[in-house]
């Protein structure tokens, strides 16, 4: 199983970048993201959270396949907003509502080198989206007020102690 960082690990912040080729070792990683995501009850993992700063992560939603977006791009998102909570493995035990397009198209590449686009609505269209965020070094606490963030973080920060 790979390691999931947690916050306060200075790679969650940073952008990653295009991955350049589509080989056995990106179709290994995603095996093993897939792997570690489900031991760890998640529905989305990001390459950055297991320290690869590629733009890269996979999904798989109840009532859905599981995926693999490699350069992912988002073409379009709907004009309806959703709040929704949210949870993150790299924040482990912590959830807040945060207001997301409800729907989304995107474009990206399998882990074959194939491309695809895909429209995808509700949890989906979240996921999508939360984890392409990682990719560009947002967690969603970052989408919330300073208050309600800051208030996160020292829960977070007590959960880490005591355990």
């Amino acid at each position: 199983m790979l390691e999931i960082l947690t916050l306060g690990d200075e790679r969650l912040k940073k952008h990653s970048i295009l991955v350049p080729e589509f080989d056995g070792e990106i179709r290994l990683l995603a095996e093993q993201m897939f792997e570690s995501m489900y031991q760890s009850k998640g529905i989305g993992l990001a390459a950055v959270q297991v320290g690869k700063l590629i733009r890269f992560f996979i999904t798989h939603v109840e009532g859905d396949q599981p995926r693999v977006f490699i350069n992912p791009e988002i073409v379009e998102t709907s004009l309806d907003q959703e709040l929704r909570e949210e949870g993150c493995l790299s924040l482990p035990g912590l959830n807040s509502d945060v207001v997301r397009p409800s729907g989304v198209r995107v474009q990206a590449w399998n882990e074959r080198g194939r491309p695809f686009t895909l429209e995808a609505e509700s949890l989906l269209a979240r996921v999508i989206h939360h984890e392409l965020d990682h990719l560009n070094g947002v967690l969603f606490i970052d989408r919330l007020d300073a208050k309600k963030r800051e208030r996160l973080i020292k829960r977070y920060d007590r959960q880490m102690q005591s355990s």
